[in-house]
């Protein structure tokens, strides 16, 4: 299948059955998406929403959160485990403030190198809150590449994201940014 095949096909499937609604996608910002990217690493989307919505009400700008103790960052994580990704939050959120004058950075660069932030999440928060041409390469996406492409092996291998780079680039996925 055609790289822009494919496209299409995910794109008509995120029409008529995606989410959109999910607190993280109402006015998105950079900071939203990249907390609620964290959240869902390893998490179920229903188990992240009211983590979600209290981080937001309790941390509401990445200043907020950077400038809160680590214990009071922790306490609300409880219960979502892998505490390391709370940690990291932490520690972005302060550079972020100190580093950048408390504006989420703009460049792939930038943002992968906060800590906790890989390829994968910094793809997302310049696809969907800063509207570029990033693909976003979680396991979910290289796995359903893996199986289309008849991908032989562990699913996040090299050529896996060479195929997602490919669809990320086909004409339908690059005028619909942030919805592929």
């Amino acid at each position: 299948m055609q790289a822009s095949q494919f496209s299409a096909q995910v794109l008509d499937w995120y029409d008529k059955y995606g989410r959109k609604t999910l607190p993280w996608q109402i006015n998105k910002t950079p900071y939203k998406v990249w907390l609620s990217e964290v959240m869902l690493q390893q998490t179920q989307v229903t188990t992240v929403i009211p983590y979600f919505e209290r981080f937001m009400a309790r941390f509401p700008t990445v200043t907020d959160l950077a400038n809160a103790p680590l214990d009071e960052v922790l306490h609300l994580w409880t219960g979502l485990g892998y505490y390391a990704r709370a940690r990291n939050l932490h520690k972005a959120a302060q550079q972020v403030a100190t580093l950048h004058g408390g504006e989420f950075p703009q460049t792939f660069a930038e943002i992968a190198a906060l800590p906790g932030v890989g390829r994968s999440t910094a793809g997302a928060i310049l696809s969907l809150a800063l509207g570029k041409h990033y693909p976003i390469l979680d396991g979910n996406v290289k796995r359903v590449l893996a199986r289309c492409y008849a991908v032989s092996g562990w699913p996040g291998k090299k050529r896996g994201g060479e195929y997602a780079v490919d669809v990320e680039r086909a004409s339908d996925a690059r005028t619909r940014r942030g919805a592929f």
